[in-house]
């Protein structure tokens, strides 16, 4: 991934990515080609260097039983918006401005294993169920369903695991801009209710590097 100085995602942003609830794409180099597959994770900070991710398949996807060559990648994004020129201050100043794109994105790369057993696969779900539901008055629980059931879904998925061996992070959210056009973006988010992106724009104006630095 091609990361600028200046968007370099700090250890806060990939935690944040790493931790937050979300689904991803998987992509593996098989020797069928590249297979993709978009599916909820959950991050295991305890395994291996880095940690790794965990995840589920269909039984009926080809992409857990097609054996990865090399490393696998999974592509985690965060908030994204399109940001106008017209929220610069910037704009009035001299006009030299052009659109972009917000956002904050890792490639976590890795080895990947696969789980077919059922104590695996049993864990894993309940622990991907209890961070999404974390949020809500009533949260639902694997045991608010029959057994017999819940077996019957865990034979039809297979358990995957990416032990992560690097991490490649971006996070363009406009530290390249001066302190009044970022007033503008996070006005602009915020009237068009980007809340999330308008918020990570804010926060990475607090640590970006002061363009003073290092003068005397």
């Amino acid at each position: 991934m091609y990361i600028p100085a200046h968007f370099a995602a700090g250890p806060d942003v990939i935690h944040d990515l790493l931790t937050r609830p979300s689904a991803a794409n998987l992509v593996t180099m098989s020797p069928q080609g590249l297979l993709a597959t978009f599916l909820p994770l959950i991050y295991d900070p305890a395994i291996g260097e880095h940690g790794a991710l965990h995840g589920h398949l269909a039984r009926t996807n080809p992409q857990w039983s097609e054996p990865a060559i090399g490393e696998s990648l999974v592509i985690i994004q965060g908030a994204d918006a399109y940001i106008s020129p017209s929220w610069y201050a910037s704009k009035e100043e001299h006009g030299r401005v052009v659109p972009t794109w917000n956002y904050s994105t890792a490639h976590v790369y890795g080895k990947l294993a696969v789980h077919d057993d059922a104590a695996w696969l049993g864990n894993h779900v309940r622990r991907l169920t209890e961070l999404n539901e974390a949020r809500s008055e009533r949260p639902w629980s694997v045991d608010d369903a029959p057994e017999r059931y819940i077996s019957g879904q865990l034979r039809a998925i297979v358990g995957i695991e990416l032990v992560i061996t690097r991490i490649e992070a971006k996070a363009k959210l406009s530290q390249n801009r001066p302190d009044a056009d970022i007033d503008g973006v996070v006005a602009g988010l915020d009237a068009q209710g980007h809340k999330e992106i308008a918020a990570d724009v804010a926060r990475a104006r607090q640590v970006r590097p002061r363009r003073d630095a290092g003068r005397v």
